[in-house]
């Protein structure tokens, strides 16, 4: 019931102003003519009638002008107990009404201010009209109560209302994070789609494309070996369809997005380069240190990384050649990647490319670093040193 008084307040302010203001007009008239015995009684109401009226609009605008709402109706009530009428809640019940909203609207300095000042206007009204009447107390102490009913009132509602207000922006406050958070999520994802799939689309493909290539070249002179690449190709493709199918199927479980188990890592090693060579790269492996166990984040970093290096070799480099060189150290993996040849891509261009900025993300994303650029002697090298096991990516320090 509460509830939908309130709802319907908010919703038709006007139309309950209208009513409370016949209501407060009704009881002042009512108060108007009301006495202590022994007493004497104004004989015509008009007056405090009129007085009231005018309160009553004044408390009409009381929710846009609080403050003038007050002193208007704070005036009429002085002018009606100057006028000999007895000051009862009935005729307190317009300025009452000020004080509340008053109270309700504006800031507690304020508040104490005009409420101070028309307590303290009403009570000397109420002293010199009769100073020594047997009904002092009753007239000075009564109002005084009267009028401290309201600004309590109004101050509690007032805190209930700043309550509720930090309460709705708290919770637009958790609405907006959870959105940014979101929107994050979702951007982090789109970029783990993106590095997945240009891993396995782009080093297949690189492959598949110079190995088409090679064995156009020697179908004529060489059946047999053209035959044999040709055969590799076949494998190259399948492959691709299979790391493809695989990664698809990843992102259509329900599970964690971040499962990386079954993802490829170092043990599949050989086979990428089996696949290279076939292409007509030579790569050569070469291992330091006793082989440590890697979580498989890492073990998948590893793998992409020294994949998408020796596809950039396949497709930029002018030689033949390249090392890998994997050095177990301390806690953490030491990879370098290097080819003989000069790149026929500029290395500008180069490092602008999807696949190095997608390795660099890779290795800063379970706390590695990575690194990459021409040698001096010829040739592009990618070094990357990466932790046996993930850890939190440390803040590092800005570079002038």
């Amino acid at each position: 019931m509460t509830a939908s008084l309130e709802r319907y307040t908010e919703r038709h302010p006007h139309a309950v102003d209208a009513v409370t203001v016949l209501a407060l007009f009704a009881c002042a008239v009512l108060g108007a003519k009301l006495s202590t015995s022994g007493a004497s009684r104004p004989e015509q109401e008009w007056p405090a009638e009129l007085l009231a009226a005018i309160s009553c609009l004044a408390v009409f605008r009381a929710r846009s002008h609080p403050r003038t709402a007050v002193a208007v109706t704070a005036v009429s009530t002085v002018a009606t107990g100057a006028l000999g009428y007895l000051l009862s809640p009935l005729l307190l019940a317009p300025v009452m009404t000020a004080l509340y909203w008053l109270a309700t609207l504006t800031d507690p300095k304020p508040t104490r201010v005009y409420g101070a000042a028309t307590m303290a206007v009403v009570v000397t009204t109420t002293v010199l009209d009769d100073p020594t009447g047997d009904t002092l107390l009753l007239r000075t102490v009564a109002p005084f109560i009267w009028l401290l009913l309201p600004l309590a009132a109004g101050s509690k509602a007032s805190l209930r209302r700043a309550y509720l207000e930090s309460m709705q922006a708290r919770a637009a406050h958790a609405e907006r994070t959870r959105e940014e958070e979101a929107r994050l999520r979702v951007a982090e994802e789109r970029m783990r789609i993106a590095r997945e799939l240009h891993d396995v689309v782009a080093h297949h493909m690189a492959v598949a494309n110079a190995q088409a290539g090679t064995a156009a070249h020697l179908a004529p002179t060489h059946p047999e070996q053209a035959q044999k690449i040709l055969a590799d190709l076949t494998g190259t493709t399948s492959s691709a369809l299979l790391e493809l199918r695989a990664t698809v199927g990843l992102l259509r479980q329900a599970d964690d997005p971040d499962s990386l188990e079954p993802s490829p890592g170092l043990d599949r090693l050989p086979e990428l380069i089996s696949a290279c060579e076939s292409a007509g790269l030579d790569v050569t492996v070469t291992t330091e240190g006793e082989p440590q166990p890697l979580s498989p984040g890492v073990d998948l970093t590893a793998y992409r990384i020294i994949q998408e290096a020796l596809t950039n070799v396949t497709r930029h480099a002018a030689g033949h050649a390249a090392h890998v060189r994997l050095a177990y150290s301390g806690s953490r993996l030491l990879i370098r990647v290097t080819n003989d040849g000069t790149a026929t891509t500029a290395p500008a261009d180069l490092a602008d490319g999807f696949g190095l900025m997608g390795m660099r993300e890779r290795a800063h994303s379970i706390g590695g670093d990575l690194s990459a650029g021409p040698l001096p002697e010829g040739g592009f090298e990618v070094t990357t040193a990466l932790p046996f096991h993930p850890h939190a990516l440390k803040e590092h320090e800005a570079t002038p």
